[in-house]
């Protein structure tokens, strides 16, 4: 006889293992929400904007060719920016306790589509320090390119300010561990009433052993009988007694 899913049985063997969900779900959420904010490193970062943009006299005309320079520079700033000739200089003014290639791993660089803006991204366990290095890298950058490539395109268009939190987020991975936590919990529940092989009904016995059911015994509580019987025995003194008056 094949097994038929029957969704009131289901909801029932769930309500009846809702306390092991609930406990499954909250110990998840708890971890997570303890490892996030004792035992993760957090991270804070800040950016900063450059602008690659020839410096220009007041009366000069607007001349597309110099955008289309300036946009085909880009890729070689991008570059730049992150190599050894600068980031080492950087390290030295700042006195970092790293290397280069350190540095480069906490730095990105990036800009839009067809834009001459530079977006300069510096990630840090020291919200002051990410701050001072994005700064010091646009700065930095600034100076060298005119040495470097004889040049003199590029202006800080925004500072960084100090950094914020980015990683760990409590809150998001909170909220995953209870989604975690709830599928667990509801995986654990089927599996124990899957596991579980007790007869139950008159349905199990029939499914069990193959059976039909010819009739059931009720279960009478004797309290409520015995109350019911003495009730019965009192009323029917009463009876008696009002005939007999």
């Amino acid at each position: 006889m094949e097994k038929t899913i029957n969704l009131k049985e289901l909801f029932q063997s769930l309500k009846k293992r809702l306390f092991l969900i609930f406990i499954i779900t909250v110990i998840f959420t708890a971890i997570s929400g303890i490892v996030s904010y004792f035992f993760l490193t957090p991270i804070y970062q800040s950016s900063t904007q450059i602008l690659v943009n020839q410096t220009k006299d007041k009366n000069a005309i607007y001349n597309p060719s110099e955008v289309q320079t300036n946009l085909q520079l880009i890729n070689t700033y991008n570059a730049m920016i992150k190599s050894g000739a600068i980031l080492d200089k950087v390290i030295e003014k700042e006195n970092l306790s790293m290397t280069s290639g350190e540095l480069n791993n906490s730095i990105s660089v990036s800009n839009e589509q067809d834009s001459q803006i530079i977006n300069i991204t510096v990630q840090n366990e020291d919200p002051q320090k990410a701050e001072k290095i994005a700064n010091s890298i646009a700065t930095i950058f600034q100076n060298e390119i005119k040495s470097i490539m004889n040049v003199d395109n590029i202006t800080v268009l925004t500072k960084a300010n100090v950094g914020l939190l980015v990683k760990p987020s409590i809150v998001l991975n909170m909220t995953l561990a209870l989604v975690v936590g709830l599928m667990v919990g509801l995986g654990l529940a089927f599996l124990l009433d899957y596991l579980d092989t007790t007869i139950k009904n008159d349905k199990d016995v029939e499914e069990h052993l193959g059976l039909p059911i010819l009739g059931a015994i009720n279960i009478i509580d004797t309290d409520i009988d015995s109350k019911n019987r003495s009730s019965k025995i009192n009323n029917s003194e009463i009876r008696g007694e009002s005939i007999g008056s």
